[in-house]
């Protein structure tokens, strides 16, 4: 499984419809990672630039393109975020093999 990121803005008609209707949203975020094959880690609200942030699991990057479409496309959000996320050992793996490469790649300005 490969993890991801979610970030949204929601769009200022959804925040009204927040406010009038209050309701965790949780439930229909796990339905559709869930959809997908995927599974919800965790899901909060956030103050700040985002107004939510989720972590999923997804089994491939096209499930989780898909959902992060699926869910952009209701024009509840004005901006959603999909970020591949990589474990320490997945990072460790990269630098060795990178650092297994040292020196091949050149700087345009070298």
């Amino acid at each position: 499984m490969m993890y991801f990121l979610l970030r949204w803005q929601f769009s200022s008609d959804t925040a009204k419809k927040l406010v009038s209707n209050p309701q965790d949203r949780t439930g229909p975020a796990r339905e559709l990672i869930e959809g997908f094959g995927g599974k919800l880690q965790s899901y909060y609200f956030a103050l700040g630039e985002y107004d939510g942030i989720g972590i999923v699991e997804m089994p491939d990057t096209v499930s989780a393109t898909a959902a992060s479409m699926l869910a952009a496309s209701t024009g509840a959000f004005s901006r959603f975020e999909t970020t591949q996320l990589v474990t320490a050992q997945e990072a460790e793996a990269a630098m060795k093999k990178a650092q297994a490469k040292s020196g091949v790649y050149k700087a345009p300005n070298a």
